[in-house]
């Protein structure tokens, strides 16, 4: 028997395993593949069993469908003509699927070269449904826009949400707003969790020693398998450096110059080529992300710090010191987040920070970066308590109101909730387990 026919005799005989539903929803149209693209350990091969246990409780035989996980050592090395060849070993095993179809749900397909190719003269030749996943956000950019030529419908996969892991910790999510006074607490409650532990799956019960651990080697596996390896980076000393400088400081101004003094100030021979080129790689690995000013100007953008946000807040707090308590930017990360889910990738630079022209910051506008219209204002700040604190960030967004002409701004905070008229314009103060339950689908 050969490697692709014991793999598909093993997934036959093999339970697919449950998993807590997702809120994000498997792509997938006729004669377009799905793509689920995202980091490592988030959870989107089991939103690929998600989708095959929707399929075979809709009446679909289960030997019709196909799994591969391209990642296997027993699929290695992933040289062309691979997916070919376990395509044909499936169909030897159920030939009948190809007079029916067939529903190919094809794991890290990056590891694979040519992949796009396949799956487009798959889809022309055969009677199939195809979902594959990708730990790689050029599969947004590059294979499904133009190897797919736009035939691809992509979604990103994040870890839990402040819903979902509520969901998965047993925590009932309201039904109508607001909630009652019990279930508020419980929802305060599992909000301090969710900024300690995150959304990662395989952690949302782990104790703190062991999570700590846990995620700390997601970091060093996507260091690993995403970065050096992918990209042939020799500097391996310099580039977990790097990561972990950037994991460290979320939701803090960043610029290459800075950090590239950083390290050179701790002994690290690195160039700020390089420096650029790893945070690239590290954002192309969705490790974090990088948002621009809110400005139109490519020059603006590039004399003005970036901001970083890291892919989970349980990641930023492992690779923090252990005495760090940065509940603000770790609250400011979650609702980064939030926004990157509501409102994906459909224009470059949505989701960006503003600077108004006395130089006060809103930590998110939501808008057209190129076009300058901004189409909402968000404020992050644990509390509004301290009058000179209230005083700072009402100011900035007021001034920001006043640019943009937006007339209505949000402040999420921990647990402070109220609206403030000011001469811009209502500012609506909201608590973050509420502000994070919005919009849910």
């Amino acid at each position: 028997m050969s490697k692709p026919d014991f793999l598909i005799a093993e997934f036959q005989e093999t339970p697919i395993p449950d998993g807590n539903p997702r809120l994000v929803g498997a792509p997938g149209s006729p004669g377009k593949p799905g793509v689920v693209i995202g980091m490592r350990r988030v959870g989107k091969t089991y939103l690929m069993y998600q989708r095959m246990r929707e399929l075979i409780a809709s009446g679909v035989d289960k030997r019709d469908l196909l799994y591969a996980n391209f990642e296997d050592d027993r699929l290695q090395p992933a040289v062309s003509g691979l997916l070919d060849g376990v395509l044909e070993a499936f169909y030897r095993s159920n030939p009948d699927a190809r007079r029916r179809r067939a529903y190919l749900f094809l794991d890290e397909i990056q590891m694979v070269p040519e992949w796009p190719r396949f799956v487009r003269r798959v889809l022309d030749t055969e009677s199939v449904a195809i979902m594959v996943t990708g730990s790689s956000a050029k599969l947004l950019h590059t294979e499904v826009a133009t190897e797919l030529r736009g035939r691809g419908l992509a979604v990103e996969v994040f870890p839990y949400s402040f819903a979902e892991s509520a969901v998965a910790a047993g925590v009932s999510l309201p039904a109508d707003m607001p909630p009652g006074a019990r279930a508020r607490s419980r929802l305060e409650a599992h909000l301090d969790q969710y900024l300690s532990a995150g959304g990662f799956p395989e952690v949302q019960a782990m104790p703190l020693v062991q999570r700590t651990q846990t995620l700390q080697d997601y970091v060093e596996l996507v260091l690993l398998r995403d970065i050096i390896e992918r990209h042939r980076v020799e500097n391996a000393t310099a580039t977990r450096a790097f990561a972990r400088l950037l994991l460290q400081a979320p939701a803090h101004a960043f610029s290459v110059n800075k950090a590239h003094g950083d390290l050179r100030s701790r002994g690290l021979a690195v160039s700020k080529d390089l420096l650029h080129a790893l945070l690239d790689h590290f954002q192309d690995a969705y490790l974090v992300f990088a948002i621009p000013v809110f400005k139109k100007s490519v020059r603006a953008q590039a004399t003005n710090p970036r901001k970083l946000y890291a892919i989970d807040p349980g990641l930023a707090a492992a690779m923090s010191h252990v005495t760090a308590t940065d509940v603000d930017a770790r609250l400011e990360n979650a609702v980064f987040l939030e926004l990157r889910r509501r409102h994906g990738r459909l224009l470059q630079g949505q989701v960006s920070y503003y600077l108004t022209a006395s130089g006060h910051e809103v930590d998110f506008v939501v808008g057209d970066l190129f076009e300058q219209r901004a189409g909402r204002l968000v404020q992050v700040c644990a509390s509004l308590a301290e009058p000179a604190t209230r005083t700072r960030e009402l100011r900035a967004l007021t001034e920001a109101m006043r640019e943009t002409g937006l007339r209505v701004a949000e402040i999420v905070t921990l647990h402070e909730e109220e609206t403030i008229a000011t001469d811009a314009g209502t500012v609506a103060v909201v608590p973050a387990w509420r502000w994070l339950l919005e919009d849910r689908s």
